[in-house]
């Protein structure tokens, strides 16, 4: 596997699952975690991304594994992790366009998931399991 992607699957995945783990636990105050932290249809806004998130982070974690144990079955999960992760990104970037609210803090991270995917999806459905 190409040492960024895996670098980014590996930042990306367990981000997720650190971030819903802070989200969870109240690791730090509401206020900190996102804007009208109040507003109940944000807060479910936010929360209906969980099952995604985690989707993600399954699929791009057995990706890997199956990366390190040499199985075909590595490609087609990169390629669903990848995809899914363009899509977060995309979702939480027309959401927060739509409310005009440009906070970079939540721009950064989501154009990132956004961005990395498109360089290396071609790559992997071009070349497949034996150039990675």
């Amino acid at each position: 596997m190409d040492r960024g992607l895996k670098t980014f699957m590996w930042i990306t995945d367990a981000g997720f699952l650190l971030y819903w783990a802070v989200v969870f636990f109240d690791v730090i105050p509401k206020e900190y975690q996102y804007q009208d932290y109040r507003n109940e249809l944000l807060v479910a806004w936010n929360v209906s991304f969980l099952p995604l998130d985690l989707f993600i982070s399954i699929t791009g974690f057995a990706s890997m594994y199956f990366f390190y144990k040499r199985r075909p079955l590595a490609v087609p999960l990169c390629i669903i992790s990848l995809t899914l992760t363009f899509c977060s990104g995309l979702q939480a970037i027309a959401f927060w366009s739509i409310r005009g609210d440009y906070d970079l803090t939540w721009w950064v991270p989501n154009l990132l998931l956004m961005v990395y995917p498109l360089v290396y999806l071609p790559k992997l459905m071009r070349k497949g399991y034996a150039d990675l």
